[in-house]
């Protein structure tokens, strides 16, 4: 069967699919990067002039956290600069999950380090300095605490509300995710080290950072899965089949093809090639799914 032309979406100067707060969430993620780096500093010296490891490795910790947030900082300014570049023919709006992927890598090779450690501290525990240890923890806490705050106010929840403002943004979510990781094993640091101190429960530190391990691994494994799907152009089931209802409804149109992917945190592509009854034009087509908001570009095939 010979097809009809295709009947696309008419021309726009460029393909800009970021977020609506990409430049807000920039912002707050390089506050959150000084923070970072200044606490890492404080920690690294204090270490290297107190002569405590406690200190130091915690401080050479967050410099590990530091490259991880930079990454996603890089990832935005990378997006802004290319976003009008014709030879990204859809825009750089998934760049923000290549870079969560590759932060969720890191995020999950950092919990299976803290979990090998801890696993080996607990068969064979080493003399832990409670006092200093514990205000390295306090310290590291006090800093998560505030980055936690600056990104969650940028930071997509669940709800459909808070998801269409500001999207499924896998950069900002990658960043939060490392605050969170930081926050949660400082959290359970204080709370072992107390033990440790005042009851003489060696064993609940390398125990607490296994249970660490283990709920940062889910985190890192969530966004892993989550910006794969969108970097290999996975179906939007959801909006896809919003799509197929919406073009079949009248009962004159059958979709003989169709692709929906996600092309920006707040965008989507789709293809929708029809069999169509004569006298329906691409135009009608087209008019069926001028409400989904979530569709930035559209190409209508008849057949």
């Amino acid at each position: 069967m010979r097809r009809r032309p295709a009947d696309t979406h008419p021309p726009r100067p460029d393909h800009v699919f970021l977020s609506e707060t990409h430049d807000e969430n920039a912002r707050r993620t390089h506050w959150v990067i000084l923070l970072t780096v200044a606490a890492m500093i404080v920690e690294i010296v204090a270490g290297y002039l107190t002569g405590s490891m406690a200190l130091l490795a915690d401080g050479l910790h967050m410099a590990t956290h530091a490259g991880a947030l930079s990454i996603a900082a890089l990832a935005y300014a990378y997006a802004r600069r290319h976003a009008h570049d014709p030879a990204y023919s859809f825009g750089t709006g998934k760049v923000g999950d290549l870079a969560g992927f590759a932060s969720a890598m890191a995020l999950g090779l950092f919990a299976l380090a803290i979990g090998v450690e801890s696993a080996l501290r607990l068969f064979k525990p080493i003399q832990v300095a409670f006092g200093e240890a514990t205000i390295v923890a306090v310290i590291g806490l006090l800093v998560n605490i505030a980055s936690a705050f600056l990104l969650a106010g940028g930071h997509a929840h669940g709800d459909h509300g808070h998801e269409h403002k500001h999207g499924h943004d896998n950069n900002l979510r990658s960043a939060y995710f490392h605050v969170l990781a930081d926050a949660l094993t400082s959290i359970l640091a204080i709370a072992a080290l107390l033990a440790g101190r005042y009851l003489g429960w060696v064993w609940m530190d390398p125990l607490m950072g296994i249970v660490g391990a283990v709920v940062i691994a889910r985190w890192s494994w969530g966004l892993m899965r989550d910006t794969a799907a969108i970097l290999l152009d996975r179906t939007d089931e959801r909006l896809a089949g919003q799509v197929r209802d919406l073009v079949e409804a009248p009962g004159d149109v059958r979709i003989a093809d169709l692709h929906v992917w996600r092309v920006g945190p707040q965008a989507h592509a789709a293809i929708v090639s029809v069999v169509a009854e004569p006298g329906v034009t691409g135009e009608a087509v087209r008019g069926r799914l001028a409400a989904v908001r979530e569709l930035a570009h559209l190409n209508v095939e008849l057949r």
